[in-house]
């Protein structure tokens, strides 16, 4: 069975049980908390917590889809016989329309009936803290006759998607592949409740669960996983979505390629931030990789989804990779006579996270640390980079100045501690007598979001908080969620300022030039120094700016 046909069945297989076929969504979500679109729930995220939305959208509570993702944590993985970068996730969800019996039921009449696979064993949540043992699908498994049913923890726990929504206990599908190892082919998610937080902030005890007013069914079968095991193939890339590639370096062309390919098709091109950044990182590994020019290689994707999704680069990969490809030579050349990564990336262009992967591939060791301290001191001679930025947020550089800087990151730490984590920044402005920061919010605060905020703020300052800066790889910063100045342009390397408390729990985290004070205690002043029972951070004004932008002004006394 090819890609083609089970795509479709699967797609016709729940029409014909209630769902609305929906085209997948861009590879850029709608989701500000996320830089690509990496599950097929993500277009749906919202109707989880407003189920009357999808009956308004969509004329029906069950959706079903075959939707694009980008995944890139695992980059350093591609080339095995599973870890892919661009990849198809099908999924069938439902917004409060059925529980976990008809979502269990259906996946074990597609996987058994409709491919003719058997079942190796399925997994349910054992249960911890708030969230019960999962006995029902226990149950209903058991029910269908699987004779192998395993209980298991955090990791059949998914989402939150983001920095917050919709999250539950999952149980999943293992079937055999040609080795005769157990693979997982599909994760049906039951999306039982809401976390206020991220997923790291939830495992450290820092976000909450809500139980949610609907349960909703949100599940996921990766595409080329689920070809590797139907057409008994050793690995993806032995599927009718590649063309055989053999060696690693084929497989990292093939599979970079592609990515690039589909992101640039959904608008985003090659920059130095953000989604741009990936797409060129990605553009300039397959080059490294790749003794052919990677037109041959574009022409290949094209074909094999041709009349599935409508492709075109826009010449953006041969521009990138023409540009590279004289870095590169060069670059390499320099790279084996041990030439000074400082030098390698200031004189030659050449990305410290090559530099990196060589020295890793070659045994070699690169002391990132003083390439850090260079670049730094290179930063401030040139006047650009974190220079550049200082200046265009803070008056002068003076005390008083310096103090409010500080507790600008705090006020803004705060807002999404107290309003959400949609809260972003917009713009900010900084003078020895008062801050300024415009933000993303959809209301008017209320008064008592006001003094929650007030108080967030002045504990923090009373505690004493550590205020640390780092010199990081950009795309690293941005991987660990740094807060960033909206419509900013950073460099390759930059600096990113921490506040962290005692136990070293980060409380604040953005890219920033500074300066700030070293200590939060720091921002009493010196003549408020002996009566710390009031704190001296107080809300001036809260308005509006412009839709769904507010703005406040705060001050220190």
């Amino acid at each position: 069975m090819q890609s083609d046909e089970i795509r479709s069945r699967f797609l016709k297989f729940f029409e014909k049980r209630g769902h609305k076929i929906i085209p997948s969504s861009s590879l850029v979500p709608l989701d500000p908390t996320v830089l690509f679109t990496t599950a097929g729930m993500q277009q749906f995220k919202s109707y989880y917590t407003a189920p009357d939305n999808a009956l308004r959208d969509f004329d029906s509570k069950n959706t079903t889809s075959s939707q694009k993702c980008i995944r890139t944590v695992d980059i350093d993985e591609v080339g095995d016989a599973t870890h892919l970068t661009f990849f198809e996730m099908l999924g069938n969800f439902s917004f409060g329309g059925y529980g976990r019996r008809e979502a269990i039921t259906y996946a074990h009449e597609f996987i058994t009936r409709e491919l003719s696979l058997d079942i190796s064993y399925v997994t349910f949540y054992k249960g911890e803290g708030v969230v019960p043992r999962d006995e029902e699908s226990k149950d209903i498994w058991a029910s269908l006759g699987v004779k192998e049913i395993r209980e298991d923890g955090p990791d059949v726990f998914w989402g939150p998607t983001g920095d917050s929504g919709p999250c539950g206990p999952t149980t999943e599908i293992y079937c055999k592949n040609a080795e005769g190892e157990d693979v997982e082919i599909w994760n049906i998610v039951f999306n039982e409740y809401f976390c206020t937080g991220s997923r790291l902030q939830l495992d450290k005890g820092e976000a909450k669960l809500n139980k949610l007013d609907i349960l909703g069914i949100d599940t996921g079968m990766g595409l080329e996983r689920l070809l590797a095991t139907m057409q008994k193939k050793k690995n993806v890339y032995e599927t009718d979505l590649f063309n055989n590639e053999e060696t690693k370096e084929e497989r990292i062309v093939a599979d970079h390629i592609k990515a690039s390919l589909f992101m640039i098709s959904d608008g985003v091109v090659p920059a130095n931030t953000g989604r741009g950044y990936i797409v060129r990182r990605l553009i300039r590994r397959a080059a490294r990789f790749s003794k052919k020019p990677l037109a041959l290689q574009i022409e290949k994707v094209k074909k094999l989804y041709q009349g599935i999704y409508d492709l075109d680069d826009k010449g953006e990969i041969e521009k990138e990779e023409n540009h590279f490809r004289k870095t590169l030579e060069i670059g390499l050349k320099e790279f084996e006579k041990d030439v000074d990564p400082f030098v390698l990336f200031t004189t030659y262009g050449f990305p410290i996270e090559l530099t990196l992967e060589l020295a890793k591939e070659k045994g070699k060791s690169v002391d990132l640390e003083d390439f850090n301290k260079k670049m730094a001191e290179h930063q401030k001679l040139s006047q650009t980079s974190s220079i550049g930025m200082f200046k265009g947020g803070l008056a002068n550089n003076n005390e008083k100045t310096i103090r409010l800087h500080t507790a600008h990151h705090l006020l803004l730490a705060a807002l999404k501690a107290v309003i959400g984590p949609s809260v972003k920044q917009r713009g900010s402005n900084i003078t020895e007598e008062r801050l300024r920061i415009d933000f993303l919010c959809d209301h008017k605060l209320t008064d008592e979001e006001k003094k929650k905020t007030e108080d967030w703020v002045n504990e923090k300052i009373k505690a004493g908080l550590s205020v640390r800066k780092k010199e990081l790889p950009l795309h690293f910063a941005e991987k660990i969620g740094a807060e960033m100045e909206f419509g900013a342009k950073y460099p390759e390397i930059v600096l990113v300022y921490f506040i962290e408390d005692k136990n070293g729990n980060i409380i604040s985290k953005e890219f920033c030039g500074g300066p700030h004070v070293k200590n939060t205690a720091e921002l009493y002043s010196s003549s408020r120094a002996e009566s710390r029972d009031s704190g001296p951070f107080k809300i001036l004004k809260e308005e509006a700016v412009a839709q769904g932008i507010r703005r406040i002004k705060a001050t220190l006394s």
